[in-house]
């Protein structure tokens, strides 16, 4: 079975006879691994050029040999056409032959940090706390075009990638309409308001799901076949406000995938153990959860024992014990305990990792991991 066709198979009622193996937000991976998986310059992955694109990119799939990718939504052709990139001496810029503005590139921080010492979260000096001022801050997007949107040339990139990697199964990921809040309120005020304010928080959340609505159609036409939604901090809420401020647009969303002919996927970042109702009511096709590395534990064998086959399920391999820093023999043992459970839960099972890959972990234990379960699944 090719990857594409094991991930088909592990979202249908009867199961996959093979297990899929993939990492989630491969990006970040790319991201700290990129001079151990390409000799592409590190500006390949912000160039306008598909040909640029296509190169790092192969080279990054054919060294994590996991069955899936994220399909990427890209710069309009007018845009594409106009611009050109120059390596300098000081630096390596992007120009726009339509007005001569320059912007000079920056190489993505490993791990994601500036490096500057300060909060990772700044809260907005004049929060928004009226209907009318997150309308202002959260304007909605027009209805979704199918023909502008082909006619833009935004699914260039994803067309090529399609052709190419036909192997592997397409995916997308959106931010869930009350995590996309933290944007607009930063986290103590975000916190704040869910607590004191929760009509004003269903408001925001209801806007940011119409938005994410529109992304959910664009990427059927994009080709995507997976729709992943993550959500942070809501496992500090109360399972009661978590049922009010996140499961109803979440599952307005999941309907929307199902009808554009689409599998989601339900990334829920957090401690699930009081609230596990709550989160099978969202009806995703796939629940994912974190690896137990904050002081509490998610036991894929429980897991597939609370869903006894009425869902999909992702497994939740440690990103740092074991695949950090565990010998091959702990991945080994961990990945065939949680293929066991995936085939106790009818097949309807991908082996993934918990979390983001960390920074620390070699790209060789990636592909291993990825080998491992191929090789595992087919025993």
């Amino acid at each position: 079975m090719t990857g594409s066709e094991k991930i088909e198979a592990a979202f249908s009622q009867a199961g996959s006879s093979e297990t899929a193996a993939v990492i989630c937000f491969e990006a970040i991976y790319y991201r700290d691994h990129w001079d151990d998986l390409t000799s592409c310059p590190w500006w390949y992955g912000q160039s306008y050029d598909i040909e640029h694109q296509l190169a790092w990119r192969r080279d990054c799939i054919a060294e994590t040999p996991q069955d899936w990718f994220r399909l990427p939504l890209f710069v309009p052709r007018e845009d594409r056409e106009a611009t050109f990139i120059e390596e300098r001496d000081d630096g390596v810029y992007r120009v726009d032959s339509r007005n001569g503005e320059e912007t000079r590139m920056r190489r993505p921080v490993v791990d994601g940090w500036s490096g500057r010492p300060g909060a990772a979260t700044v809260p907005p000096a004049n929060p928004a706390s009226t209907p009318e001022e997150v309308d202002r801050e959260v304007p909605l997007e027009k209805e979704f075009c199918r023909r502008e949107f082909i006619e833009s040339g935004r699914g260039d990139l994803a067309t090529a990638m399609l052709e190419e990697f036909e192997h592997l199964c397409p995916i997308i990921h959106l931010n869930s309409p009350y995590w996309c809040t933290f944007s607009l309120w930063g986290y103590e005020e975000m916190m704040m308001k869910s607590i004191v304010d929760p009509e004003l928080v269903e408001y925001a959340a209801g806007r940011f799901m119409a938005n994410r609505i529109q992304r959910v159609r664009e990427a059927a036409v994009h080709g995507a076949r997976i729709v992943w939604f993550d959500e942070c901090l809501t496992d500090q809420l109360s399972p009661q406000l978590f049922s009010r401020l996140s499961v109803p647009f979440l599952r307005a969303l999941v309907g929307e995938v199902r009808r554009c002919g689409m599998k989601s996927v339900y990334y829920y970042c957090g401690d699930p153990n009081d609230r596990w109702d709550e989160l099978f009511a969202v009806g995703a096709d796939a629940l994912a959860l974190e690896d137990g590395k904050k002081g509490w534990d998610v036991d894929i064998e429980e897991v597939a024992a609370r869903v006894d086959g009425r869902f999909t399920i992702m497994g939740n391999l440690g990103a740092r014990r074991p695949l950090e820093s565990g010998p091959e023999s702990a991945i080994r043992k961990e990945v065939a305990r949680q293929i066991d459970a995936g085939r106790a839960n009818g097949g309807r099972f991908v082996m993934s990792v918990g979390s983001p890959v960390t920074a620390g972990t070699p790209v060789e234990h990636v592909r291993r991991y990825c080998e491992i379960t191929h090789e595992l699944s087919s025993q």
